[in-house]
């Protein structure tokens, strides 16, 4: 009979690339690794991967065998999913992926709601932008909050349900005596020195797509994907920046912002979580407090002067 963990094992090499970097996932040794790798070949009895130059690669049978895998994986946390709900008691962990720019309007309010109203429910939250739903299909965590810019084409992976958060436009951030807070005009910045974030970041193309339907490609002063760097510079008069509006606080002394009155650049947040028929109750109150700290988050934020 086929062993779940090892099936599982075979599904983490394969999106890793690699043992090593699998191994370092599931915080084993790469020893350990094989070791499982070896008996799941011996129990079908052919080889599973192929050396790939560094890496490593599926045979036709592991991909044949990954195939049947995922639905393994996927019907046993079906059923986990479905004696939780007859439970219908929220558990005692969960994990968290969020967005840097997320933390001080959304994820922070959630984790603190979810605290008073589930005492036993510890979140652990990783900050990061990188690979989310990839971690969330592989298990890694069981919620994400991510993004995904309005320009791009929805590219969400099969078994992943995903729940609208908030529309979070892209403001125009100066220091607050060089801006006047009425809307500005996108091409009106090919004239100004810009902090924005690296064309390889997702919001630096979402920039350079919203600059160039405006009519000009961007040449920016400064290149940071931190925005605390760009509210610095924009702060001391030395740049304009363009920052999601869910990443400022509003009561951040010497900014000003303002909306952008013609390309606005904007980004969905959104809360995502693995298929399941039968919601999970430890998850769906995630989901929740993040859906309630979004909505009041954006309720409570004062709208820019002249929007």
């Amino acid at each position: 009979m086929l062993d779940a963990r090892r099936l599982y094992m075979l599904k983490t090499v394969a999106a890793r690339g690699s043992i090593t970097a699998a191994a370092r996932s599931l915080a084993l040794t790469a020893g350990a690794v094989s070791q499982q790798l070896a008996a799941l070949r011996n129990d079908v009895g052919v080889d599973l991967l192929r050396p790939d130059g560094r890496t490593v690669a599926l045979t036709e049978a592991g991909r044949v065998l990954l195939e049947h895998a995922d639905r393994i994986l996927a019907a046993m946390e079906e059923a986990e999913s479905a004696i939780a709900a007859v439970k219908g008691t929220v558990g005692a962990a969960a994990t968290l992926a969020a967005l840097p720019s997320t933390v001080g309007a959304i994820v922070a309010p959630a984790l603190g709601a979810l605290g008073s109203r589930h005492p036993q429910l510890t979140v652990t939250c990783f900050v990061t932008d990188q690979a989310q739903l990839r971690e969330l299909a592989l298990g890694t965590v069981d919620v994400v909050l991510g993004q995904r810019y309005h320009h791009v084409p929805d590219a969400t992976p099969r078994g992943i349900t995903v729940t609208p958060l908030l529309d979070d436009p892209l403001l125009v951030v100066t220091a607050a005596d060089q801006g006047d807070g009425l809307p500005v005009v996108l091409r009106d910045l090919a004239a100004r020195d810009l902090a924005v974030p690296p064309p390889t970041t997702e919001c630096g193309q979402a920039v350079l797509h919203g600059c160039q339907r405006a009519g000009f490609t961007p040449v920016p002063r400064y290149v940071t994907a931190d925005i605390a760097a760009q509210l610095t510079l924009a702060r001391a008069g030395l740049a304009t920046a363009l920052v999601p509006r869910t990443a400022i606080d509003p009561t951040a002394p010497g900014i000003r912002t303002a909306p952008v009155a013609d390309h606005p650049i904007q980004r969905l947040l959104f809360a995502a979580t693995r298929h399941t028929e039968n919601a999970n109750p430890t998850t769906a109150a995630v989901v929740a407090a993040l859906r309630t700290a979004a909505r009041e988050g954006r309720a409570a934020d004062p709208p820019p002067a002249g929007e």
